[in-house]
């Protein structure tokens, strides 16, 4: 009889304990993003399914704005004011506490140096507080994967990253693993439409006052006529997939100054064609980026680089939000049988969501964790994967022309 009596507890405990490991099994692993490559305060903490669980994000863009362009050390300021207010909010929302956490991502590169620095400083003193895993985070990857979020993206795939600090071109072939295709030789596409805007002196533009000046160009270009100006699209002799941006403004430039003589308008007045310029110039940023991007297509598809069936074409990045070029890269998908796909406008600007998303990601391949222990250092230049461009321009691949007509 005496082991009968022990049989009931025992079944019991055996119980028990398989329930616990059932719960530990499936519980979720939790993941707080940190963001401060730019001007953007960001954090947000996330589940292993992409569920964002809470977020927060401090913009910097009205004050730049005001000053014409980040000043780095105001950005440095105003991120070591608004980071420990933005990750309190974002786990607050979120409903979970330090130790509950998995892990801790954060951009570590590229970007300014003293943004970086405040982020990277912050993290490693929370993770060393709460001895969390660590997890150093590429910006650009971040953007790159952010899509998998939404979708079942499987790799490989193509994607364009298209902001105000970067544009380049590249080929996602794991979560760590890309060959970069083509790049910006000056400046962004982003900084660009910013600096045209700046020319075009849009900040006095009543429409226009509160926005950046690709989204105030991005406005304005709805109403214009891009017909009315036309600027050259850049590298049209070069058969590669880098971009150059800055013949571009310096083309719009000259053209601002002949029409504020012609119509005898003083610097910082507004020009009465001044949608059109912003419309000539969207539609000529947009032009550009679209044939590089058809070419990298078509390079990609010449080495069996893309997948047989529904091959993607994913574009993130601040710049991504714009319409007009959405529109232009979807009559290049459509002609070559990508599929294009774009995160939320929301989720292309820097945001910690994508941060901690890339953070999931790297923790459920095991990829990139460091103990808390370890010292880590920011890197303000970094290039995302294997450079292959003088490959691609060697294959001097000349892009069939498209009409891109996009109605307004």
């Amino acid at each position: 009889m005496f082991p009968c009596v022990l049989n009931g507890p025992v079944r019991c405990w055996m119980k028990l304990t398989t329930s616990i490991r059932a719960f530990t099994a499936v519980r979720p692993r939790l993941v707080l993003g940190i963001e401060t490559s730019c001007d953007e305060t960001g954090a947000a903490v996330l589940d292993d399914t992409g569920i964002i669980l809470g977020e927060s994000l401090h913009s910097q863009k009205q004050t730049h704005l005001d000053s014409g362009g980040i000043i780095p050390p105001v950005a440095q300021r105003l991120h070591r004011e608004n980071i420990c207010r933005v990750v309190q909010e974002a786990l607050d929302r979120s409903g979970i506490e330090p130790n509950e956490l998995t892990a801790v991502a954060t951009t570590v590169k590229p970007g300014l140096s003293l943004s970086l620095g405040i982020g990277l400083d912050f993290s490693l003193k929370f993770v060393r507080l709460h001895e969390k895993p660590f997890i150093p985070i590429h910006h650009m990857e971040a953007h790159a994967l952010t899509v998998r979020m939404l979708h079942p993206v499987d790799f490989p795939f193509l994607v364009l990253l298209v902001s105000g600090g970067h544009t380049l071109l590249a080929l996602a072939k794991e979560i760590d693993e890309f060959l970069l295709l083509g790049q910006t030789l000056d400046v962004a596409a982003g900084d660009s439409l910013d600096k045209i805007a700046r020319s075009l002196s849009l900040r006095n533009h009543p429409e226009c006052s509160t926005l950046s000046g690709g989204q105030a160009i991005e406005l304005l270009a709805k109403e214009g006529d891009r017909r009315a100006f036309h600027f050259k699209t850049p590298m049209g002799q070069i058969y590669d997939c880098n971009f150059s941006f800055a013949g571009l403004q310096n083309q719009v430039t000259m053209a601002i100054k002949k029409k504020e003589k012609e119509e005898g308008v003083e610097t910082g007045q507004l020009l009465s064609c001044v949608k059109d310029i912003a419309a000539a110039s969207q539609h000529t940023v947009a032009s550009h980026i679209a044939k590089r991007t058809h070419r990298a297509i078509l390079f990609c598809k010449s080495k069996g680089l893309l997948p047989q069936h529904n091959p993607t074409l994913v574009v993130s990045g601040g710049v991504a939000s714009n319409e007009y070029i959405r529109q232009t890269l979807k009559i290049v998908t459509d002609a070559t049988g990508l599929h294009l796909l774009c995160p939320p406008s929301k989720l292309c600007t820097d945001n910690g969501v994508m941060i901690a998303w890339n953070g999931i990601e790297r923790l459920k391949q095991g990829k990139g964790i460091m103990s808390h222990t370890e010292e880590v250092k920011y890197e303000p230049k970094a290039p995302l994967g294997l450079d292959i461009t003088s490959e691609v321009k060697d294959a001097t691949i000349k892009v069939p022309p498209l009409k891109l007509r996009i109605n307004s």
